[in-house]
């Protein structure tokens, strides 16, 4: 077992970019980053609209599916999770939110007393770097991630947008909100047209270190536990198809578990830590019984509500090749246009009633439309054939719990993801009070002078029941799953503590998304950004 390296982080995601440019930025520590997927070196990553490219490409996503969902009419759910250098990051859809105070204050109220989100502003002021034209303040921290408004080059219909919210009465503001409640332009994580990753922003002006050291095409096949205490990993590369290079690599301070939601559990019962019955069904030795890991799976589940338009969007430019082929040029020549932008242009939070103390929906009003194809899979490059453009909500705070199990002892097997949506009867609630908000803005002046024809699902003439019977049947993910290595006080009821260690088991911690004690109100890419640079911190306090 070789033992060159201090720290080895396992993903090189959203966290484990961050925790690679922390650990290694003093120069004391010997930094070993591994991740399963590729370099992200790829065009269609860069693009900011490519995300709808790479959201079925396997070379650089996991492409899990869920179980049936019995709340969903026995529908198995589309979960795309990056495998590549930069992890989700370099294939989400950009959407930059930092959620609601509250958020993080139930995180605290849980027993983990550091993160209130008082204590947590400063991580998340230290690495934005908030740019707007219409604003001359820039911040610029050292390996920072962009973070833009770019208000002036969405679609003409962010205006009616941002009319028909204002008509309903929520907060709205041109400048957008990357913080608690309101509508406005989604902030992205864009830098002169190109996507920007956790690995743009914090790995790559760090791999000039002499002391940090970069795996790619590795997969992690357990950590190795020796008294209780993380030591190292065992991992592979494929030579081919039927031949693997195994080897091993030893830990003198700490193995650093940042794979994701799905992934860092999955990681956790192969090494032996999990439910002793889950890992004897699969003959792996049990090293601590811990049923908390994989359970409080959290995610958000959404709907889009789609209606015909009177004037162009962007169905009409990305669903031809002569508006592509104008794009393109564009694009390439000029690094603008809509291929520079995400397709969630405006929204936010907002209370579905004025009774509701906090924002309780996420709203997304997107002047395109792409109805679901075979697999419950959204083909984001084929937008509907006529000029269109969707309302969509998600409840912010669901209650439904769900789990995530290895089905083998083999790395190379997806883990069984069961979401159990709509299992908690708060959740069925959200999903009325959902839909009559987006009944509210079907009704509003500036909607009615937009449409077409009525509204492909007329909410404001449908019964509590039809709107839950087409949830069940149209709703799918919104990409945010998390919690499934618990944060909390006591190992009973979570899998790390508020360090992030993993309880019971030495030099071992969890620094992802997984680690949520309830998921935060909006994207998640931001809170689980700010983890890893909290996470570093104690790291390297110790």
């Amino acid at each position: 077992m070789s033992s060159d390296f201090d720290f080895i982080i396992i993903g090189a995601g959203s966290a484990g970019c961050v925790l690679a440019d922390k650990l290694s930025e003093t120069g004391e520590y010997k930094v070993l980053l591994i991740e399963a997927g590729p370099s992200d070196k790829n065009f269609w990553i860069k693009m900011p609209i490519g995300y709808g490219i790479n959201f079925t490409n396997k070379s650089i996503n996991w492409c899990y599916n869920t179980d049936p969902e019995k709340n969903l009419n026995n529908r198995a759910i589309f979960m795309p999770r990056g495998k590549v250098l930069g992890g989700s990051s370099s294939i989400n859809a950009l959407v930059y939110h930092r959620g609601q105070s509250k958020d993080y204050n139930d995180w605290a109220a849980e027993g983990n007393y550091e993160w209130g989100y008082d204590n947590l502003k400063q991580y998340f002021n230290s690495f934005e770097n908030f740019k707007d034209k219409n604003n001359p303040k820039v911040k610029n921290n050292k390996n920072s991630l962009p973070v833009n408004n770019v208000w002036e080059d969405y679609h003409s219909l962010k205006n009616v947008f941002l009319d028909c919210c204002m008509q309903s009465q929520f907060p709205t503001s041109k400048l957008g909100f990357f913080e608690g409640e309101g509508i406005g332009p989604y902030l992205i994580t864009t830098k002169k047209g190109k996507r920007f990753s956790s690995a743009d922003s914090f790995l790559k002006p760090s791999l000039k270190r002499p002391n940090l050291k970069l795996f790619t095409n590795t997969l992690v096949r357990k950590i190795i536990i020796k008294n209780h205490r993380a030591v190292g990993v065992e991992l592979f590369k494929r030579k081919s198809v039927k031949e693997k290079q195994h080897f091993t690599i030893e830990a003198k301070k700490e193995v650093l578990l940042c794979a994701g939601a799905i992934n860092s559990p999955q990681l956790l019962q192969l090494s032996g830590i999990g439910d002793r019955q889950l890992l004897e069904k699969h003959q792996i030795q049990t090293i601590l019984d811990q049923p908390n890991v994989g359970k409080h799976l959290q995610d958000h589940l959404g709907i889009n509500y789609y209606s015909k338009a009177k004037i162009p969007t962007l169905n009409d430019i990305l669903g031809n090749w002569s508006g592509l082929l104008k794009s393109g040029v564009e694009y390439i020549f000029r690094g603008t246009g809509p291929l520079s932008l995400g397709v969630n242009q405006i929204g936010g939070l907002v209370k579905s009633s004025a009774s509701e103390k906090n924002a309780d929906m996420q709203l997304y009003l997107n002047p395109v439309s792409y109805t679901l194809r075979k697999g419950n899979v959204r083909q984001l490059t084929k937008p509907d054939k006529y000029s269109g453009f969707f309302l969509s909500f998600n409840s912010c705070r669901p209650e439904s719990r769900g789990e995530v199990n290895i089905q083998s002892n083999d790395p190379e097997k997806p883990p069984k993801i069961i979401c159990n949506y709509l299992s908690h009867n708060k959740d069925i609630q959200d999903i009325i009070k959902g839909a009559r908000l987006i009944a509210r803005l079907q009704e509003t002046e500036a909607i009615k002078r937009l449409l077409k024809e009525p509204p492909f699902t007329p909410l404001s003439n449908m019964t509590d029941d039809e709107i839950i019977y087409d949830f069940q049947n149209r709703s799918g993910t919104v990409f945010h799953p998390c919690g499934t290595c618990k944060m909390g006080s006591d190992p009973a009821s979570s899998v790390v503590d508020s360090k992030l260690n993993v309880h019971n088991i030495s030099n071992l911690r969890v620094v992802d998304a997984s680690i949520f004690p309830n998921i935060t109100s909006a994207n998640t890419n931001s809170p689980t950004i700010m983890i890893a640079h909290k996470a570093a911190d104690m790291i390297l306090e110790n």
